[in-house]
Parts: structure tokens; sequence; C-alpha cells
């Protein structure tokens, strides 16, 4: 029990109130302490689960998975958060729905829901389009719990959108704070968030978009380094520059991976395409222009072979602080010489960071698990208190 009050404690000094019974959509609609209520709960989940304790809050129910892009370690995140929680999971398949019959986002949203505690999405993939569907599946659910046709009203979770993935990014910024040994040492670190080269195209903007706009709230120095043309969004740019300037950090931009890495201490090359090409191709699909696409794919790929230079390199490693950057991706990176010929990182590097490259992932399904329990449980601190006094194994060994 006393292990378990080093989490509570911290709690009881946050204000994350509107929390319960709320939607996690993007990092920056976020406060702070509700942003470092998260990574509190995931490290208590963490903690229990490590220590054999049940972190079971549900007894049943779903977990309601749409992806429409695809995905290993998220979907496998968002199932593991939710069997800690004590939910099942159910995969909407579009294919096998109604919604070719012209089923609409308020029917289906609310169908699927009956059972449903939490639904994740995954959409990703066109500008203007991801985040708003999110929202309106979370509306029609809220109205259908309102009129009484739900009994519960799930939380939606952002599994990845046009604009954030919040799920990664706060996985990796858990990741940081235990590799730094707290969030009091980070004011003043380097993070490079560059462009790196990719020989696909088309990855979308959310990583990138993510780590600017979540990591400029913690004093830190982000550093967004790309090729000229491969801008992301600029009302993002706009929010990490606020965060920066209220962090007492810094937000600047170059078109130079050298620049970027120059003193960092922690480094993010990553692929990802075009702001206007996206745009373009979200145009292209809603017309149906199929042949407009291919078009637009091989002119983004020779654009992209133009900077094959742009790869997390052993030369550029020993130019970050004393050559010791912490690298961090995503997943599943292009490496050179093993996944692709050419890609984003020299085949060296990645097996050297291959162990803190898994850490990092490790935090997502801990952190998803913290976005569901903050949204279903208004006191957290009494409930996780309750689960260590209840000495219920996770795992009866």
């Amino acid at each position: 029990m006393a292990y378990i009050n080093q989490y509570t404690s911290k709690l009881d000094q946050l204000n994350f109130k509107n929390m319960f019974e709320g939607d996690f959509f993007l990092t920056w609609e976020k406060t702070f302490d509700e942003i470092l209520a998260t990574f509190t709960v995931a490290d208590a989940l963490r903690w229990l689960r490590e220590n054999n304790v049940s972190t079971r809050i549900f007894d049943s129910g779903l977990g309601v998975s749409l992806f429409r892009d695809n995905s290993t370690r998220t979907r496998f995140s968002f199932g593991s958060a939710c069997n800690l929680l004590g939910l099942e999971v159910q995969d909407l398949d579009e294919g096998k729905s109604q919604i070719a019959h012209g089923e609409t986002v308020r029917e289906t949203a609310n169908m699927i829901s009956f059972m449903a505690d939490v639904i994740g999405i995954r959409d990703d993939m066109y500008i203007g389009k991801g985040n708003t569907y999110m929202r309106e599946v979370a509306r029609a659910v809220r109205e259908g719990f309102v009129d009484g046709n739900l009994e519960q009203c799930p939380t939606l979770v952002n599994l990845q959108c046009d604009i954030d993935h919040p799920t990664q990014t706060m996985a990796d910024m858990n990741h940081i704070i235990h590799y730094f040994g707290g969030i009091d040492k980070l004011r003043g670190k380097k993070v490079a968030m560059t462009w790196a080269y990719s020989p696909s195209y088309g990855k979308p903007l959310s990583v990138p978009q993510g780590v600017i706009g979540l990591m400029t709230r913690f004093g830190m120095e982000v550093h967004l380094a790309h090729p000229k043309g491969y801008e992301v969004m600029p009302e993002v740019e706009e929010v990490a520059g606020k965060n920066a300037r209220l962090s007492g950090g810094k937000f600047t931009k170059s078109n130079s991976m050298k620049d970027a890495f120059e003193g960092a201490d922690i480094v993010y090359p990553k692929s990802w395409a075009p702001f206007a090409a996206m745009e373009k191709r979200t145009g292209l699909y809603g017309d149906g222009d199929f042949d407009g696409i291919k078009k637009l794919e091989k002119e983004l790929l020779a654009q992209n072979a133009g900077f094959k230079d742009w790869e997390c390199t052993e030369e550029l490693m020993k130019t970050t602080r004393d050559g010791k950057a912490l690298y961090l991706h995503c997943l599943p990176a292009d490496i050179s010489g093993v996944s692709c010929k050419e890609g984003e990182v020299a085949a060296s590097v990645f097996d050297r960071y291959r162990v803190p490259l898994y850490k990092q992932a490790s935090h997502k399904p801990y952190i998803i698990a913290a976005m569901i329990f903050l949204s279903k449980i208004k006191c957290p601190q009494e409930t996780l208190a309750n689960s260590v006094s209840r000495g219920l194994p996770r795992c009866f060994r």
C-alpha cells in the first residue's frame, strides 16, 4: 500500500476532474495537469501489473476498435489496455458492416455501443477527415446516451488521426520522463523532430505534429527540421510556438537535419508526406480520381528520392550531446539495408537502440489504459488504493 501512495499523492496535487466522462482527441486540448494525471495513472497501472495485482475496473463490457489504416503496435496496445481493465475487444470491420448500404455515422455509432465503454479509432489518411469523423462518433454516442438508447456513454480515444497521434506521443513522452529521471530534468533538453527519407509515400503527419504539439509543453527546445516542401499543418506549428512560450522552452524550425541534430538530447527522425500533398490526395480520393492518385504517388516518390541524404547515420548521432542522444521512433522504421535499400535510419544505429525503442513502445498500452481509466473513474486515487487493499492477484500462480 505504501508504494501505491506515491501515485495517489501525485494525483492529489493535480486537477483533472474534467477528464471524468470525457474523450481524448488532441493532447493540446488537455490541461498540463490532465497530461500529468495520465502519466501518473499509466505508471500506477504498470506498477500494479508488474506486482501481480489485478487492475480490472470492469466485470464486463466492450472496447470497440475501428482501424481505417494498418496497425500493429497501436492495435495490440488498445487490446491490451482494454484487457488490463477488464473489457473485451471487438473490432468493427467496415467491410462487413452495413455502412456500404447507407448506414449513417450516427446509426453505426449507436449500434456498436449498446454495451461498449470505449471506442478507439484510427483514421489518419485524409486531411480534414479523421479527427472530424471521431468527433462525429463521439457526438452520436453522447446523444444516444442522453436519449436513453445507451446505458452508458462510451469514451472516444483517438488512436491516430490526421492531426495528432496522442497515444503514441504520450507514450514517447512518458518514456523520455523515465529515461531522464523525471519531468524536472527535461527543461532545456533539445528535441530534434526531423523528416527522414523513406522509399514509400503518404506517411501521416500526425506523429511529427503530435511531437511538436506535446513536447513543447515541458520547457524543452523542440527543433522541427524537414526539406523545403515538407511542411506540417501551420495551425499545429502555432500550437507548438504558443506551448513553448508558456513553458519557457523553444520551438524552432529549419531545413537542415544537421542543425537539428547538433547538440540534441533526443532525436526523432521520421518520414512524413508534405501537408500540401496530403490535402491534394484527400481531394483526389473525394473526387474518385484514382488516375490522379497514381500520378501524385509517382510525383511524391520522386520528390522523396531527392532527399536520400536525410538519414539518421552514425556520423549524425556523433554530433548530438556527447554523441549519446536518445533515439526515438514510433516504429516500424525504414532501416537502411534491412527493411529497404535506403531509409530513415542506419542499421547500426537502430540495432544499438533496439532495447530502448521497445521500452518506448511498451508505454503505449498503459497510456491508453490510463486515458480510459480517467474517463470512467471519478476518484482514481481511491480505486488505485482499493486495487492493492483487496489483494486480488492478476495471475493465480
